[in-house]
């Protein structure tokens, strides 16, 4: 028997990284009650060793609660570095000449190695590199194939190993390193639903990725570098979800221009159906403090006004004092929020137009139809998990309960918005589809006697893309005791 759990209080999504104070069997299940619906695993930090008992915890505690859980394996990606120092670290002066080459000798105040040709052949003089996350900030005054000399606009320290944006020329990298195809592989083969890339430029930088997955899980690109913005209509037409990642943003382009690109990153993906996480620094006080500040709480509430599927903590949950502590909170602004009277209007101020397919035009009918006669839920019934999407496109007032025979599919949709999925056997017939949809409607408590619910499906039955029949059924009395603590398997 399909195991019964009760929906979230919310409809979007919260996306919790799990880190050093989180990754243990217990922290997750205290997460997990706490309002996490996802689970980040940053392959950034640590080796594949360590990860393999935390994606088996999770399971583990999937089995238990018989809630569907999401697994993103978020891939490090082609992360600049600059080397190394004879002292460990310097301190670069405003308006000093500091020069970045191919010599591999520890560097001094005056030069560093740069261990990236690639950027000896794209830079171009005039541009900025950006060092240890946009501290320092460099200005090429000339270069060739071995030198890149530039003069420091803005100084301080520097140290081994820090990280280098390139925010003005489009770096001609792979978007996957050697690290990243054997943490790809190692991900995919421990069954996480969701492979995050990382530094997308351009479209064709998903291809790679998406030949290697192979279909086994679904592919995220993170909006992070201001190339990606050039091609961001591709790049989300490409993709199986977004994740607005506003650190390397906010490094590469002026803070000021991160919320207007937020809002365009959301709103291309909401229009194309794609899962959108809001990423970085959400809650980034509470990685010491117990409670948020006034406005990180506010940055919270904007991006769920602004209708994005999942939110994302970060370092607050991975290594912070209060990881339980922040998914509650996410939890509560969630709450707080989709209970405001006016979230119903300020969610729909992104114009959906459906494509014209019946499918589409279902689903728009569907939200419709729901807010007209109050229906306390929609019903799909999905085995690739696209009738759900097209449903959430639409926004509706009602909780999606989402009826899939694929575990799969059901654990991926943990980033969709609104969306209640629930791993069970499909049925065979129209008479089937509506007696199920009552029964699992009570038993997961999205209905009561004389609730009204929207159905949706595909007939025939068990045909991916078939989304043909919109029905509407009236839960009665009898059928709730009927139903009341039915132990038919599902």
């Amino acid at each position: 028997m399909t195991k019964a759990f009760h929906p979230r209080p919310r409809k979007v999504r919260v996306l919790a990284t799990l880190g050093p104070a989180s990754n243990s069997a217990e922290m997750i299940a205290q997460l997990s009650a706490a309002g996490a619906d996802a689970f980040r695993i940053n392959m950034s930090h640590g080796d594949q060793a360590s990860k393999a008992p935390v994606i088996q915890a999770i399971r583990a505690l999937e089995q238990e609660t018989g809630r569907p859980t999401t697994i993103l394996a978020d891939l490090q990606g082609p992360k600049l570095r600059v080397g190394k120092f004879a002292a460990g670290r310097v301190t670069l002066n405003t308006d000093s000449s500091f020069t970045l080459d191919r010599n591999a000798t520890p560097g001094d105040e005056t030069r560093v190695e740069l261990p990236h040709p690639e950027i000896f052949a794209a830079i171009e003089p005039g541009a900025r590199l950006l060092l240890d996350d946009g501290k320092l900030v460099l200005r090429v005054l000339e270069h060739d194939a071995e030198r890149i000399v530039t003069n420091v606009e803005v100084g301080g320290p520097l140290s081994n190993n820090k990280g280098l944006n390139v925010p003005d020329v489009v770096v001609p990298m792979a978007a996957l390193t050697d690290k990243d195809r054997s943490d790809l592989a190692f991900a995919v083969d421990q069954g996480v639903d969701w492979i995050a890339l990382s530094f997308v430029q351009r479209p064709e930088d998903l291809a790679e990725a998406r030949k290697l997955i192979g279909g086994k899980a679904a592919l995220l690109a993170k909006i992070e570098k201001p190339a990606a913005i050039d091609r961001l209509e591709e790049i989300v037409e490409n993709c199986d979800g977004v994740m607005v990642a506003r650190g390397d943003l906010g490094v590469e382009l002026p803070p000021q221009t991160v919320p207007p690109l937020q809002k365009r990153i959301v709103e291309v993906s909401r229009r194309q159906g794609k899962p959108v996480v809001v990423a970085t620094q959400m809650l980034e006080s509470m990685i010491e403090s117990p409670s948020p500040t006034r406005a990180e709480v506010s940055d919270v509430a904007t991006a769920i006004y602004d209708g994005a599927d999942a939110i994302m903590l970060s370092a607050e949950s991975a290594a912070g004092k209060w990881p339980i502590e922040s998914v509650a909170m996410m939890n509560s602004i969630g709450v707080s929020v989709e209970g405001d009277p006016m979230h119903g209007d300020r969610i729909h101020f992104t114009v959906i137009r459906s494509d014209p397919t019946t499918a589409d035009a279902l689903s728009e009918a569907a939200k419709t139809i729901a807010a007209t006669v109050s229906a306390s839920a929609i019903v799909c019934f999905t085995t690739s998990g696209s009738t759900a999407r097209r449903v959430a496109r639409e926004r509706p007032g009602v909780p999606i309960l989402v009826l899939t025979p694929s575990q799969e599919t059901a654990r991926r949709l943990g980033l969709l918005w609104g969306a209640h999925a629930v791993h069970t056997r499909d049925v065979e017939s129209f008479e089937e589809m509506v007696a199920k949809s009552k029964r699992m409607a009570l038993r997961h408590g999205l209905a009561r006697a004389g609730d009204r619910l929207i159905l949706m499906a595909g007939v025939p039955f068990r045909t991916p893309g078939s989304t043909n029949v919109l029905h509407v059924v009236r839960v009665t009395g009898d059928e709730l005791e009927r139903y009341k603590g039915q132990a038919a398997e599902e």
